[in-house]
């Protein structure tokens, strides 16, 4: 062995001899990252640390090495089982001769792993078609959990403050400015930086939310397709280690890593059966608020990457890596366009589907004004008629003139709403096909998103429900006399395009009935975007 070559490199040749492991090897092969050399054996996998400092992490000195190793087995068997084997010791003997755990001393440490199978990951089951039944849910059950059970201090709360991810999120504009105009569309990058600006200044108070309600930890940071196995167990690994703030955040910048890559690779139907899982089990339907400014911010990070790389590398592999960016930048163009779109939301449904109860709920979780027809129609009240619960079906404010102007005045004031960029609820039958056509229409005038969660139940509980009405107090109009008439004149919603149609269930417990509706409301809204950023 050569004494005169980099201690380094000395090591990795030694690597590189099948004669160096104290196990049967099957395979030899090394990939080589920025920052680590990689050797897989058939049965093993051993990770050296390359004595590298940019700024941001530093394994310069040995000890510094060592101790990224240790952490690099602690942080990454709380996601998997039996993969982290331990830090291996790299030995030198008195006649220089390098060994795995032998005798002399210390020169380099690397982390033992067991080797998985590279066609199990997620990554290669997606182009296989080979995702298990099951296997995304049960992914989301497992993050959920392992969220819950993640460290928390006010230290890691700090990075989900406005503040931090302000600095985050301007730091991907600031290096990657130079690019737009020339490698990157500037209308875009322009678009993506004012939209990510004004979500930031008039949320304020969703993030500072966020950290009351815990949902800042010590995740991953680095959620990847090719990081996620479905073997024998479910195994996710290679977590950040170099760097503690890349992994303290919120789970939805975690999983909005995950949702981005899966999106682009276009499995976004496999992403979003994870995060329902995950919203059920963690009860984090606000998820949702936040996915998609996080998943533009991701993908931002990877446009900055792939930029930096490309001003560094010459003409041949700067074209790919161009490319590249191109693609995340309208990844991220299409994730602003999603939060940025204000959204009509309707609930709409038979009296006593549960419509009301849902619009409130929905009004408090995205912060915006729910609009019902009950209150409308009161103020629309003639004081010389009856209230509508005494009238009957068709007469007084149930009269079709009337119900003409109560739909006219809450699609009016809904106009006023959305005119500002705001979203807003309607809570109402809109039992006429007539009523959904204009609601329709005043969301394509407005160019925003629409969604109607039309909200179901059998007969025999809206009869339960209006019965229970007579003897406790109700904002809602309807009564039991009424149903009839209901049931009689409501049109079926086959008139509504299944782009923006939701049906909800809502005769099992409301938490299920919100997390149904976001969850569902989500992929439609989702689509909608697609369209907009002039995805096919």
């Amino acid at each position: 062995m050569d004494r005169s070559m980099p201690a380094f490199e000395r090591v990795c040749e030694a690597f590189s001899d099948p004669a160096f492991y104290p196990h049967p090897v099957s395979e030899l092969r090394r990939i080589d990252t920025h920052i680590s050399a990689v050797f897989l054996t058939g049965r093993k996998v051993y990770k050296l640390k390359k004595p590298v400092d940019f700024g941001f992490l530093n394994f310069s000195r040995l000890e510094d090495r060592r101790r990224f190793c240790s952490q690099e087995v602690r942080l990454n068997q709380r996601l998997s089982t039996g993969v982290y084997l331990g830090v291996a010791a790299v030995r030198m003997d008195e006649s220089g001769r390098l060994s795995l755990d032998g005798p002399g001393r210390d020169v380099e440490y690397a982390v033992c792993m067991r080797q998985l199978d590279p066609q199990d990951s997620l990554e290669a089951r997606l182009s296989s078609g080979r995702i298990p039944s099951g296997a995304m849910e049960a992914l989301g059950d497992r993050l959920a959990s392992f969220y819950r059970n993640a460290q928390r201090s006010r230290e890691i709360d700090r990075f989900g403050t406005p503040e931090i991810i302000s600095y985050n999120v301007e730091e991907n504009f600031a290096q990657t400015e130079r690019f737009a105009g020339t490698w990157l569309d500037r209308e875009r990058w322009e678009f993506i930086r004012t939209v990510a600006r004004h979500f930031l200044s008039h949320h304020t108070r969703l993030f500072l939310d966020r950290i009351s309600q815990e949902r800042i930890c010590d995740g991953h940071g680095d959620l990847r397709p090719d990081h996620i196995y479905f073997a024998e167990t479910l195994q996710i690994i290679d977590c950040i280690e170099f760097n503690d703030r890349f992994r303290y955040g919120d789970t939805a910048a975690d999983l909005a890593f995950l949702h981005m890559d899966l999106d682009l690779a276009g499995a976004a139907h496999w992403s979003r059966r994870t995060l329902a899982a995950y919203v059920r089990e963690a009860g984090d339907p606000g998820l949702y608020r936040l996915l998609d400014f996080y998943a533009c911010y991701r993908a931002m990070v990877r446009v900055k990457v792939c930029c930096l790389r490309a001003d560094q590398m010459g003409e041949a592999e700067r074209a790919s890596l161009i490319e590249s960016a191109q693609r995340y930048l309208q990844q991220a163009y299409r994730h602003a366009v999603h939060f940025a779109t204000p959204t009509l939301w309707i609930c709409c449904g038979l009296p006593a589907s549960g419509k009301s109860k849902l619009a409130r709920s929905l009004a408090s979780l995205l912060e915006i004004d729910a609009l019902h027809s009950d209150r409308v129609r009161r103020e629309l009240l003639d004081s010389t008629e009856p209230s509508a619960s005494a009238a009957s079906f068709g007469e007084g404010l149930y009269r079709p003139e009337k119900k003409e102007r109560v739909y006219a005045r809450i699609l009016s004031l809904a106009h006023e709403r959305l005119r500002s960029g705001r979203s807003v609820i309607l809570d109402a039958t809109f039992s006429q096909a007539k009523w959904r056509r204009e609601a329709l229409r005043l969301a394509e005038d407005m160019g925003c998103s629409v969604v109607f969660l039309e909200c179901r139940c059998s007969t025999a509980v809206l009869e339960d429900r209006l019965r229970a009405r007579e003897t406790k107090k109700t904002d809602s109009d309807a009564r039991f006399h009424h149903l009839r008439g209901f049931l009689e004149t409501y049109e079926p919603t086959d008139d509504l395009p299944e782009s923006v149609l939701c049906r909800i269930d809502t005769e099992g417990p409301h938490s299920e009935t919100v997390l149904q509706a976001m969850n569902a409301a989500y992929a439609l809204l989702s689509e909608q975007s697609r369209r907009r950023a002039g995805e096919a």
